[in-house]
C-alpha cells in the first residue's frame, strides 16, 4: 500500500495457481460501509458491472466526540478482467447494482450488520497482481473520484510511493543526526519518533462541508490535550510553514464555530479532557515565531475561553466559571448553571486552566495589553488553592515520607480526599477517565498533577519544600511506579529537575525511560502513540532540546546522538547541537561546560532564537553531575522569579 493525499493504491499479490480443488484463478474484493469503531448510521454502495468501479459513501460518529460525519469513497481496479460484481447485505450476496442502509434502531453499533458491495475478477494479467485505487471525500464521491483521478492518474505504484517518500524526506530532512557510533536502532527510534509526531494534525484543506473560507482547514487535533506538551512544538522546529496553517485553521474554527476546539476529528467537536488547551498551543506559536496568524482574532478567542462559559464545556471552552472567579478554584461537586459538562477532573482541570490563563497572560503582554497580563498572571496562581498542604500519601500502609498535595476541595472551602496514588498504576489505574464517575484526576494521580504548575516552576520547588526536597520528591515519583510514562502528563516531569538546579537528573532520568519504554521491539511505544505524541518526546528528548510548552523555553540536556543538526524553514539557518566527548556507550551523560558560538554559555536552558538565528551550542560531557547550569541565574525563567 501506498498513498497520496487523499487517495491510497492498494497492490495485491495472488497465487499463480487457485488455492481450491477445480476452483478457477478468481481473485475477489470487498469494500464494507463499516468503520473501526463500527459506528455507521446510513451508508449507500454503488457498483459498476462494466468497469468494476465502486463508489460509496456513509454516515458516521467520531471516535471521542459528539455528532456526525459524512465520508465518500471511490474506488477503481487495475490488472484483471471484471468478471462479476455485486453486494452484500448481513450473511447474503447477489448481483445488485447497489445497496443503501440506514440505522434500523435495533443493529446498532457496534452490532451495525455488514453491507458493502464487490468485484470479482478472473485470472490477473500480470505477474498476478491486481491494483486498487481508492480516493476518499468528505465532500461527495464526485470529489472522491477526482481526487483519486487527478493524485495518482495511472496507477502507478512505484511512482506514488517514491513520491511520498520523497515528501517525507523533504519534511524530515529539516534534521539530520550524526549518530557517532550509537546503536543502529536508536537512529531507528529517533526516525521513527519524529515520522509519527508529523502525521497530525492533518490537512483537509477543500474537503469542509461545514463552511467556506479562503484559510486552511485542519483537523485530527486528535486531541491538544495530547498534542500541545511536545507535538506542535516539534512541528513548530521541523515544518514552521504548517505549524501556521495549523494556528490559522485553529483561529477559523473559532471564527466559525464560536469556540476553539480541544479535540476535533472528521469535522466534528471532540471531547475536552482538561482546559482550553488550545490557549497554550498558539500562545506558544505566537511567542515562537510563527508568521501569518490573526493574533488579534487568536487573542480574542483566547480570552473567550477564559471568560465565557459555553453551553457545552465538554467539547469546548470551559466549565465552572463562575466558581473559578468567585472561589478561585473549580470546586469538587460543583455548582454550575451557566453550562454542561462531566462534573469531574476538579483537581486536574484547576491546575489546567491555571497554566491555560498564564499562557493568555503571556500574550497578552506580548501584544501590549496590560491589564489583561495583570488579571490573567494573578488566576494563573489559582492552583496552589487546591493543594493541601498537609495532606499525606501512603502506599501500602507505609509514609512515603511526602507532605503536600493537591486534593479535592468543595464549594464551603473545605477539602476533601482523594488518595494520592489513586489513577497511579499503583492504585486503580484506569479509574480517572471521561466519564460520570471519573474522579477529581484525569489518567493521572493527584502525585502526578502536583507537579503541574508549568509557569511558575520555581514556586512549585519552594512549596514542595525547597530544591532538595523537590528533586527527592520527583525522584520518587519516577522510580516508586507512580508515574506511567505512556501518558503524556508524564513527559514534562522528566525534565523538571532543570528547575531544581539538577539538570544532570534529567539526563539520567531521560535515559531511564529510553529505550527501556521507547525502542524497537513490538511493545517499543508505552501504551498509547495518542497521534504521535509519544513519538514527539522520544524525539524531542534525543534531539537534546525539551520544550516547556507554551513558553519560548527549551531544557538542554545532552542529544543521543554526537550531532543533531537542525535548517530552519523559515531563515534556512542551520542550529547545531553538538556533543564533545561524546560516549556511545551512554555513560558520560553529564554536562561539564557549555558554548554557544563559542562563548561559554551557563543556562540550563535556551529559547527559539537559536534554531532562528542558527549557531553551535556545544556540550562538554562526562561521567557525573557537575556544577553546569546548576546557580539560580542559570534555570530557565519562572513567574515568581522573572
Amino acid at each position: 500500500m501506498t498513498v497520496s493525499n487523499h487517495t491510497a493504491l492498494y497492490r495485491f499479490t495472488f497465487p499463480p495457481a487457485p488455492v481450491g480443488i477445480d476452483a478457477p484463478l478468481s481473485p475477489l474484493i470487498l469494500a464494507d460501509l463499516i468503520d473501526l469503531p463500527r459506528s455507521r448510521i446510513s451508508g449507500n454502495i454503488l457498483v459498476d458491472s462494466n468497469t468494476g468501479r465502486m463508489t460509496g459513501n456513509g454516515t458516521f460518529s467520531p471516535s471521542f466526540g459528539i455528532g456526525t460525519y459524512n465520508l465518500s469513497f471511490c474506488a477503481d481496479f487495475q490488472g484483471a478482467k471484471v468478471r462479476d460484481t455485486g453486494v452484500f447485505v448481513n450473511s447474503r450476496a447477489g448481483p445488485a447494482p447497489g445497496v443503501s442502509v440506514v440505522a434500523d434502531g435495533v443493529d446498532n453499533s457496534p452490532d451495525i450488520l455488514p453491507a458493502g458491495g464487490y468485484v470479482r475478477f478472473n485470472a490477473p494479467q500480470t505477474d498476478g497482481q491486481i491494483t486498487a485505487r481508492v480516493g476518499v471525500s468528505f465532500i461527495s464521491t464526485d470529489q472522491a473520484c477526482s481526487n483519486a483521478e487527478s493524485e495518482i492518474a495511472n496507477f502507478d505504484f512505484g511512482g506514488t510511493k517514491s513520491a511520498a517518500e520523497q515528501a517525507w524526506r523533504e519534511t524530515l530532512g529539516a534534521v539530520s543526526i550524526r549518530p557517532g557510533g550509537v546503536d543502529e536502532s536508536f537512529s531507528t527510534i529517533f526516525w521513527s519518533g519524529a515520522y509519527r509526531a508529523l502525521i497530525s494534525p492533518q490537512d483537509y484543506t477543500g474537503e469542509n462541508y461545514l463552511w467556506q473560507s479562503s484559510e486552511p482547514y485542519y483537523d485530527s487535533y486528535y486531541c491538544i490535550w495530547d498534542s500541545f506538551r511536545s507535538i506542535h512544538s516539534l512541528i513548530t522546529i521541523v515544518d514552521p510553514e504548517s505549524q501556521s496553517r495549523m494556528m490559522r485553521s485553529l483561529v477559523d474554527i473559532y471564527r466559525h464555530e464560536g469556540w476553539l476546539p480541544d479535540c476535533r476529528m472528521s469535522l466534528c467537536k471532540g471531547f475536552t479532557q482538561g482546559g482550553s488547551n488550545a490557549d497554550i498551543v498558539l500562545t506558544d506559536a505566537y511567542l515562537k515565531g510563527i508568521q501569518g496568524v490573526d493574533w488579534n482574532v487568536a487573542y480574542e478567542a483566547l480570552v473567550k475561553d477564559a471568560e465565557e462559559e459555553p453551553p457545552n464545556w465538554d467539547v469546548e471552552g470551559r466549565g465552572g466559571l463562575a466558581s473559578w472567579n468567585s472561589l478561585n478554584y473549580i470546586p469538587t461537586e460543583d455548582f454550575d448553571i451557566l453550562g454542561s459538562g462531566t462534573f469531574t477532573r476538579s483537581i486536574s482541570r484547576t491546575v489546567e486552566y491555571a497554566y491555560d490563563d498564564f499562557c493568555i497572560a503571556e500574550l497578552a503582554q506580548a501584544l501590549g495589553n496590560t491589564a489583561d497580563y495583570e488579571k490573567y498572571v494573578n488566576r494563573s496562581g489559582y492552583w496552589k488553592n487546591m493543594f493541601n498542604s498537609e495532606q499525606i500519601s501512603l502506599i501500602n500502609g507505609t509514609e512515603t515520607g511526602f507532605t503536600g498535595f493537591l486534593q479535592p476541595r468543595y464549594l464551603n472551602q473545605t477539602f476533601g480526599f482523594q488518595d494520592p496514588i489513586f489513577c497511579s498504576p499503583l492504585l486503580n489505574f484506569t479509574s480517572c477517565y471521561l466519564n460520570p464517575d471519573g474522579h477529581e484526576t484525569y489518567e493521572g494521580s493527584s502525585w502526578l498533577y502536583t507537579f503541574f504548575v508549568p509557569g511558575d516552576m520555581a514556586r512549585l520547588v519552594t512549596t514542595l519544600g525547597g530544591p532538595s526536597t523537590f528533586t527527592s520528591r520527583l525522584d520518587y515519583l519516577h522510580e516508586s511506579g507512580l508515574l506511567y510514562i505512556g501518558d503524556e502528563q508524564g513527559f514534562l516531569p522528566v525534565y523538571q529537575y532543570h528547575y531544581a538546579g539538577r539538570p544532570g537528573l534529567s539526563a539520567n532520568r531521560s535515559h531511564s525511560y529510553i529505550p527501556s519504554q521507547f525502542n524497537t521491539t513490538l511493545a517499543g511505544i508505552p501504551g498509547n502513540d495518542d497521534s504521535g505524541a509519544m513519538g514527539s518526546f522520544v524525539a524531542l528528548s534525543m534531539m537534546g532540546l525539551f520544550p516547556n510548552p507554551g513558553q519560548n523555553v527549551y531544557l538542554i540536556n545532552p542529544p543521543y546522538f554526537e550531532e543533531v543538526n537542525v535548517t530552519s524553514r523559515q531563515t534556512g539557518n542551520v542550529a547545531t547541537i553538538r556533543n564533545v566527548n561524546f560516549d556511545p556507550t551512554y555513560q558520560a551523560i553529564y554536562i561539564q561546560s557549555a558554548t554557544l558560538n563559542g562563548t561559554n554559555y551557563t543556562n540550563n536552558w535556551i529559547d527559539h532564537s537559536f534554531f532562528l538565528n542558527g549557531g553551535v551550542l556545544e556540550l562538554t560531557l562526562g561521567l557525573n553531575e557537575s556544577t553546569w547550569g546548576t546557580r539560580d541565574e542559570d534555570l530557565p525563567p519562572s513567574l515568581s522569579t522573572s
